[in-house]
């Protein structure tokens, strides 16, 4: 109903295709980028993306494709909940080893 609407106003019409592959491979980019993180998470990480974000210069060319497959937007709020999941897990690591054994 929504894809009608918008098709009635825009003559050429929506290609929800083009949309899907589009999304699809602003996903596949933001997964090798903070998989790139991951793997290479114990070099020093000396470039700097949104939220505080920081990265060693081995993922750069990952980081490229992130961002110019995405939005700016969808970046910013990937970056920040990838930030907020690792806090989260380094508080969680953190209260495991506290405990007594």
């Amino acid at each position: 109903m929504a894809n009608e609407a918008l098709t009635a106003r825009n003559p050429d019409g929506v290609h929800t295709d083009v949309l899907s592959n589009a999304r699809q491979a602003c996903y596949k980019a933001r997964d090798a980028f903070y998989a790139c993180l991951e793997k290479e998470s114990d070099k020093k990480q000396t470039e700097i993306a949104s939220k505080g974000l920081l990265y060693p210069a081995q993922c750069k060319p990952a980081r490229d494709q992130f961002v110019n497959n995405c939005r700016a937007s969808w970046v910013k709020h990937f970056d920040a909940l990838h930030c907020k999941n690792r806090s989260l897990k380094r508080l969680l690591d953190d209260k495991e080893s506290r405990r007594g054994v």
